[in-house]
C-alpha cells in the first residue's frame, strides 16, 4: 500500500508532494476532509511503535489546550489525533510497510530513496 496523509491547504505538504512527483499508485488522503479512522491510526501506530511519534506539538490546539503542562500517555496521543486532525504530524507517507512522518529534509530524502 502507498498512502499519503496530508492537508491540501498546507504549503509545506504541497511543496513536498510536488517535489516527489508521486505516481498514480499513491492514495492521497486530505485529513481535513476525510478524517483519519481508528484503523488507519492504529496501522500508523504499529509502524512507528508510538503515537507520540505521530503527534504534532506545532498544532495551535497544543498551546490552546495547555497540553505542554500535562503528562500525556500513548492513549492520550492516540485520542487527541483522532479528535483533532491538526495533531497529526504531516505529511505521513506509508509505503509498502514503511512509514515516513513529517517534513524534515532528512525524512523527505529517506522517502525519496524508497520511491
Amino acid at each position: 500500500m502507498k498512502k499519503v496523509y496530508h492537508l491540501s491547504s498546507c504549503s509545506t505538504c504541497k511543496r513536498i508532494l510536488k517535489s516527489l512527483d508521486l505516481d498514480d499508485s499513491f492514495v492521497l488522503q486530505d485529513i481535513k476532509h476525510e478524517a483519519i479512522t481508528l484503523e488507519q491510526l492504529e496501522e500508523m501506530g504499529d509502524l512507528t511503535g508510538s503515537y507520540e511519534a505521530l503527534f504534532s506539538r506545532r498544532s495551535r490546539q497544543y498551546a490552546a489546550r495547555n497540553l505542554k503542562e500535562q503528562s500525556l500517555s500513548e492513549e492520550d496521543y492516540k485520542n487527541l489525533i483522532l479528535e483533532e486532525y491538526t495533531f497529526l504530524k504531516r505529511p505521513v507517507f506509508v509505503v509498502d510497510g514503511e512509514i515516513f512522518i513529517g517534513n524534515s529534509q532528512k525524512n523527505v530524502e529517506a522517502l525519496s530513496l524508497v520511491l
